[in-house]
Parts: C-alpha cells; sequence; structure tokens
C-alpha cells in the first residue's frame, strides 16, 4: 500500500460523513416542527399501547389456566361476573350414557326373494341361449358366468339339471312361491349374537329407503340353519324331473342369504347423533363467589371451574379486555408523562429517548412475559419448589437502571411508576408483583446514580437485591408462611433476582449506546482517554488549546462537583469543546507563540468568521467520531451567543471613520444559549481561564476579582439566562475556580542560590533558570513595556469585554 494511501482513504471517507450528517441534520430540521412532532409522538404512543396490550392480554384473566388439580393457589380467585358454566365430566358421562344405550341398526332386504328368482332367471336364459347356438356346448366355460349370476359355486352336475328344464316359466313360478314364503319371515346370519342384540335394542331399516321398519314379532326370525331346513322340507313340483327339482333345490338352498344384516356405518351415526342430542349439563357461579382461596391446594372441581370460567371469557369478553387494558395503559402513559413534563424539572425527554422507552418498554415486558409463559406452562423442574417462587428471580429491576444510566433519574422514578401497574396486571392482578416492581426498580436507579463502570452496577445490583430480600420476607410474614420450606426458597430467588438484574442492564448498555448512539458516563469515560484519536491531533496541531482545554475540564470538574451537577461530562466536553480550531489553529491567540498575528492582515469581520467558524467545524468533527449528542451539544453551546468584542469594537471603530453602521449579529457566535449546567460550566470555565492567562500578577485577590468580573458579564450578556444555574451556584461556581486557579498561579518562594552561583555573581556573571518550577514569579514591575501594554488588551483578543 502507497505510503499516503490512508491519508487519501481518510480525504476520501471524510466528505461522505459530512455529508452524510448534513443530511441528518436537514431530516432532523424538516420534521422538527411542533405539529409534525406531536404527530410522531402521538403515533409512537398508539403502537406501542397496541403491542403492549397484545403482550399484556394473553394472561389477562384473574386466574392462572396453568391451574392443575394438587397445585397450590398463589392468591384468591374471585368470579368477576355471574356464569353459567359447562360440568364437562357429568356432560361426558351423560352423552357416554346415551351413545352405550343407542339401538344397533339392522337393514331388512324386503326384495331378497325377487332377487333370488331373478338370478335363477338370469341362469335358466343363460344355459338355453348357449343350448340353442352349440351342438358341442363347452361345459366348462359355462360354469363361472353361471357361478357369478347367481352367487354361489355351480357343479356340473347343476348344469346339467339346468339344461334338462323342459318348462322355464313353470319354474320360474314354482321359484316365486317358494322364496316368497321362505324370504316372508327374516333371515339372520346369527341368531345368537341378534338374540343379544335384540336385548339392548334393535332398529330396522329398510335397505332402500333407509326409513325404520316396523319390527314385529321376533319369534319370526331365523338364521341361515332354519332357512335351509325349511327350503328342504319344501317339494317342487313343475318344469323338470324330481331328480332335476331336487338338484335346483339343493342350488337355490346354496343361494339363500340372510335379508336382515347388521349395518355398523347407520350404528355409529346413531351412536353419534344419540350423543350430541344430549344436551350439556351446566351449573351457575354467582360473582364474587370464592373459588379458590391463597394458598389452598387446587381439587379437581376447582381446577375445573377455573378452566370454565377462563374459556367463558374468552371471545368477546377478551376482546373487551384488550380494550380495557389499552385504555388504562393509555392513562398509565399519558396523564404521569403530562404531570411530570409540568412539574419535574429535568423531565424532558427528547423523541430519541421516547423511541428508546418505548422499545426498552416493549423488550421487557417480552422478556418478562416469556418468563411466565415458561415458568407457568413448564412448572418447577424440582417438585419441591413452588412454581411462583420463581417470580422473584425475574429482572423486574433491569428496565430502570437502563434508563436511569441512559437518561437520567427523573425518567426512571416516572418509568417505574408507569410499568409498575402494567406489570401487576401482567401477573395476575397481583399487588405484591406491583410493589416488588416498583421499589426495586426505583432503588435500581437509584444505585446506578452517576454509573462511570460495571462495579457500581454490580453494586446497585446487591443493593436491589437486600430490597428484594426485604420485600420477600415482608410478603412470606403477611401471607403466614413464613415457617416453611417455601420462605427459604423464595428468599434465595429474591437475593439473586437483584444480581440478574445487574447483569442484565450491564449487558444491555453496549447495545443501548450503538444502537441509540447515547453517550453514558462509562462511554464518557472512554473518550475522557487522552490517546484517543481527537484528542492527540488537538495536542499536535494545536498545543495551545490543547493545554486550554484540559485547564478547562479541571475548572468545570470542581466546579460540576460543588454544584451537584455531573462531573464527568462536564470535564469530557471541555476536552472536546475547542476541537474545531485544529483546522485553523493559527488563527487563535494561544497557538500563536512568536510568529506573527494573522489577524493583523484580515479584516475584523473575517476574524470574527474565523472563530466563529470553529464551532461549527468542532460540532462536525464530533459526529464524525461519534463523540456522543451530549458532547455535541456543549460544542455547540460552549460560547452561547456571546459576542467577538475584540473585533466587533476594531469593526465599530473603522466603521465610524467610514460613516458606516455594523450588524453586531456578525460578531455574536450563533448559539444556542447553554441549555444544561454542564454547558454553562464550561462558557464559564472557558472565559474565565482564557482571561486567567493576561494577569500580569496572578494573586488570590486579583483571581478573585477577576473571576467574579468574568462571571457578571456573562450574566449581565444573558448567555446564562437559558440554563439551569441559579445565582447561589454561581457564588460556589466563583468558589470553586478560584480555588483551583489559585493552585495553579500559586506564588513560589525565592530559593537560597548555591555556591557556584555565589561565585558566578562574584565574578559578576549573571544566569537564570528561565521555565524552571524553582523560578520566583515575575512581578508587573518586571516585565517589559510591550508586555505589560498587551496583557491588558489580552483579554479583548479572547471575546471578553471589561
Amino acid at each position: 500500500m502507497p505510503p499516503d494511501s490512508g491519508a487519501t482513504e481518510k480525504k476520501l471517507i471524510s466528505p461522505l460523513t459530512k455529508a452524510g450528517n448534513r443530511f441528518l441534520e436537514s431530516l432532523e430540521e424538516k420534521f422538527s416542527g411542533a405539529r409534525n412532532e406531536k404527530r410522531r409522538r402521538f403515533i409512537l404512543l398508539l403502537l406501542t399501547i397496541l403491542l403492549l396490550t397484545l403482550i399484556i392480554l394473553p394472561s389477562q384473566h384473574f386466574m392462572s389456566v396453568s391451574y392443575k388439580a394438587g397445585e397450590i393457589a398463589t392468591s384468591d380467585i374471585r368470579a368477576t361476573q355471574d356464569y353459567l358454566l359447562e360440568d364437562r365430566p357429568l356432560t361426558e358421562k351423560k352423552r357416554s350414557e346415551a351413545e352405550a344405550a343407542a339401538p344397533f341398526v339392522y337393514t331388512y332386504n324386503t326384495s331378497t326373494a325377487l332377487e333370488v328368482t331373478a338370478r335363477f332367471e338370469k341362469a335358466l336364459a343363460l344355459t338355453r341361449e348357449t343350448a340353442d347356438s352349440e351342438q358341442n356346448i363347452d361345459r366348462q366355460a359355462l360354469l363361472d358366468p353361471l357361478a357369478k349370476i347367481l352367487g354361489v359355486e355351480v357343479t356340473d352336475v347343476d348344469l346339467t339339471a339346468l339344461l334338462r328344464i323342459k318348462s322355464e316359466r313353470a319354474l320360474l313360478a314354482e321359484l316365486r312361491r317358494v322364496t316368497n314364503r321362505l324370504f316372508g319371515q327374516k333371515i339372520i346370519a346369527d341368531k345368537k349374537g341378534f338374540a343379544a342384540d335384540r336385548l339392548h335394542g334393535i332398529l330396522l331399516l329398510d335397505s332402500e329407503t333407509k326409513r325404520v321398519v316396523d319390527a314385529g314379532d321376533f319369534t319370526g326370525y331365523v338364521d341361515l340353519t332354519e332357512a335351509r331346513s325349511q327350503l328342504a322340507a319344501m317339494k317342487f313340483s313343475g318344469g323338470a324331473a324330481s331328480r332335476d327339482m331336487q338338484v335346483i333345490n339343493e342350488l337355490l338352498n346354496r343361494a339363500i342369504r340372510p335379508n336382515l344384516s347388521y349395518d355398523r356405518e347407520a350404528t355409529d351415526a346413531k351412536k353419534r347423533e344419540t350423543r350430541e342430542a344430549v344436551r350439556p349439563a351446566l351449573y351457575q357461579v354467582k360473582q364474587g363467589e370464592m373459588v379458590v382461596r391463597v394458598g389452598e391446594r387446587i381439587s379437581a372441581e376447582q381446577a375445573m371451574k377455573l378452566e370454565n370460567i377462563f374459556a367463558a371469557r374468552s371471545g368477546v369478553n377478551r376482546l373487551f379486555m384488550g380494550i380495557g387494558i389499552a385504555g388504562l395503559t393509555l392513562v398509565l402513559f399519558y396523564f404521569p408523562y403530562r404531570f411530570a413534563r409540568k412539574n419535574i424539572r429535568k423531565f424532558n425527554p427528547s423523541n430519541k429517548d421516547l423511541v428508546f422507552l418505548a422499545l426498552l418498554t416493549l423488550a421487557g415486558f417480552m422478556i418478562l412475559k416469556i418468563a411466565l409463559a415458561i415458568s407457568t406452562a413448564l412448572g418447577s423442574p424440582f417438585p419441591s419448589i413452588d412454581t411462583a417462587n420463581y417470580f422473584y428471580l425475574f429482572p423486574f429491576a433491569a428496565a430502570a437502571m437502563l434508563v436511569r444510566i441512559i437518561i437520567n433519574s427523573e425518567v426512571a422514578l416516572v418509568y417505574c411508576a408507569v410499568c409498575a401497574p402494567l406489570l401487576g396486571i401482567m401477573f395476575n392482578n397481583s399487588l405484591p408483583v406491583v410493589i416488588y416492581a416498583l421499589l426495586g426498580g426505583i432503588v435500581g436507579a437509584h444505585g446506578v446514580r452517576h454509573c462511570k463502570d460495571r462495579s457500581t452496577i454490580l453494586t446497585a445490583g446487591m443493593k436491589v437485591s437486600v430490597v428484594n430480600f426485604a420485600m420477600a420476607l415482608s410478603f412470606q410474614i403477611f401471607s403466614d408462611s413464613l415457617f416453611t420450606v417455601q420462605t427459604l426458597y423464595c428468599l434465595v430467588f429474591a437475593a439473586v433476582g437483584g444480581i440478574v438484574n445487574a447483569f442484565l442492564a450491564a449487558g444491555a448498555i453496549p447495545l443501548v449506546e450503538n444502537l441509540f448512539y447515547y453517550t453514558t458516563d462509562i462511554k464518557l469515560l472512554e473518550k475522557a482517554n487522552f490517546d484517543s484519536p481527537v484528542l492527540r491531533e488537538l495536542m499536535v496541531r494545536a498545543p495551545g488549546t490543547y493545554h486550554h482545554s484540559v485547564l478547562v475540564g479541571n475548572l468545570v470538574e470542581s466546579a460540576a462537583e460543588a454544584i451537584n451537577a455531573n462531573p464527568l461530562l462536564a470535564r469530557v466536553a471541555a476536552y472536546y469543546h475547542d476541537i474545531g480550531k485544529t483546522s485553523k489553529p493559527y488563527y487563535f491567540i494561544e497557538n500563536v507563540g512568536q510568529m506573527d498575528n494573522r489577524h493583523d492582515r484580515l479584516a475584523p469581520s473575517m476574524s470574527a468568521l474565523i472563530l466563529i467558524s470553529h464551532v461549527k467545524e468542532g460540532v462536525e468533527l464530533a459526529k464524525e467520531h461519534r463523540l456522543g449528542q451530549p458532547i455535541v451539544d456543549i460544542i455547540r453551546q460552549s460560547h452561547g451567543t456571546g459576542l467577538i468584542t475584540y473585533f466587533y469594537q476594531k469593526a465599530k471603530n473603522l466603521a465610524a471613520q467610514e460613516g458606516k453602521g455594523i450588524d453586531e449579529r456578525e460578531f455574536r457566535y450563533p448559539g444556542p444559549k447553554p441549555q444544561t449546567r454542564e454547558a454553562g460550566l464550561v462558557l464559564l470555565a472557558d472565559h474565565v481561564e482564557a482571561a486567567s492567562r493576561t494577569l500580569a500578577d496572578p494573586t488570590p485577590a486579583r483571581i478573585q476579582g477577576l473571576v467574579q468580573k468574568i462571571i457578571n458579564n456573562i450574566f449581565i450578556d444573558g448567555q446564562l439566562d437559558e440554563c439551569e444555574l441559579t445565582l447561589k451556584n454561581l457564588h460556589e461556581i466563583a468558589k470553586s475556580f478560584n480555588r483551583v486557579l489559585a493552585g495553579i498561579y500559586h506564588q513560589r518562594i525565592e530559593y537560597p542560590e548555591p555556591a557556584f552561583k555565589e561565585k558566578e555573581k562574584g565574578n559578576g556573571g549573571k544566569k537564570h533558570l528561565e521555565g524552571s518550577d524553582h523560578e520566583q514569579a515575575k512581578g508587573l514591575s518586571d516585565q517589559p513595556e510591550a508586555d505589560k501594554k498587551s496583557s491588558g488588551d489580552d483579554i479583548k483578543r479572547l471575546g471578553i469585554s471589561r
């Protein structure tokens, strides 16, 4: 790779990043109107309520569907309305009895006699046609067709008898007489089985019309054996010789089939019909009736009631339930939000904060819902541990801890107050869950304030464990189950639950930081590293600005601790507040050194434009390196709308000589004014530190007077109107600045010079240790006249008005 390839790549990427940032800013400006903002927030509110209702809804009933016979109830369960419920076991019993009592269905074929006669008529017709058409009959080939027609095996003797028939008409008439007589009674295949079915009850259906046939006298039923005996006793007369008629009688005997047979399909259909005709057995549960009490072992009857009540609440009732939950969620979201916006000073979440809160709420409820579903559906893996004890392990406080780390305490407090009742609803209207989630969330959020490392989160988790332990113990005492084995389990789970919250919150922080570009105190510590690319470039290209920024960081950190602001954010923002000067470092006095002042060759308006541009360039550089929105905001606000006094006065004097006027706005920074206490501190410290360099003799009294003067000028100029710094805060800030600057510009005592110095003096030589810490500070009288003159004007060059 060529040596300058990295620089070339950087040159290519930098414009793209800047273009992307400008595109995002244009979108933000486009949709920043009040009407669009209200519309977006309203849509976000509705979507959150809808999705949250769908998450909560599956468990929205006053009992747990997982209750089975033998389990212990974790809460009292009352009927919320009158119910008319089905007694499923009794209904099933009645239906089974009705099904068992249903009659067996038999089909009766009334045309059996005609069918048998028709078969013989076809057989005789076939034999006659064969005998007429062929002289030499193939007897073997004729047996199979005859067998198919008659439905029985036909022998050669039978064929001979059929061929010898002289009068078919007489034979068929005789067959009709015999079959009508024989099938006039009901023939069955198994008389013994039919007798048993007859005792149970039978139903006769016509095989053709499928209508019920009157059974008549049961003594008229015969089986195949009796029917064949009756046929053997009958005498055939007509149509053939007696010997042939006997053969035909035997053939007819074999062709007899039952005309009464068992119909399995019709019997099954009858059983189903009888079963479905039985109406459900119902019982009534009155409104307010206690179905089961807390701590009571669920009986089979109670489990059945709970299941039936839940089933009865589905459908339309479930729709009304969803509407009710959505309405309650809307009330819990809207009114606390409005109250906090009007009454809590630091409660002002941005659109990004609201999106984060919505997604965090949905994700948190989904995790808890899955845990609830798993614990109730699968039950406890250890039979000795009650399923309800696992609830103490659930991470109720993790979301509140994240809100406190990412946003602030005020938002975290409102978040806990809103989510706790919804969690209680999701956990079967459990008041202990509301208390457990609310207190655990508040303690967890308080424990992670000013979180600067992971150990702080773990410490907060331990605090949550202590509070969870105390609440679990109180719940057990309240429920009069203190001296049980389950109490030990629930106390252990409550203590472990705090650590679970800590680990879950710590693991989610990097994801939230990268997904939403939030800047937490943990990330600020990473940005405070002086080896970061931005600070290293500042140190190399603008060493004076770098040193100035470090001193400003020391000033704001001390002041932030004095007024209970965020010291870490203030210090890190101070390090980066002037990074825009790296593009034109030699146009700023602290980086000039012994070089000529370049502003001497520029018009005052151009000089002011260069000074003003470093704010915009610093913002772009901060966005390019993803320093975080809080640092970007402080860079933009670190100079407020302050006036660049030196160049303004210079331009004003030049314009007065030409008889023209100038616009003061061209010599003011674009702003906005500081919006937070940390931004106000950076603005104050920036001016104070720069002005302190102009002091010829930085005694504590002079430092105090300078600090007070600078703060008063900034206050009078209205630069602190939009931040939350009070007069008491300004007093504490001044004291802190005085203390730090006095430590920086402290006086040194003059140490005795060594022997070689005395010798040099004796020889008339003179040598000073320039730049040594042991050199006494020069007084104002020791400075050259040029330095004396310029020392009073340096403060003007930095934009500070006297």
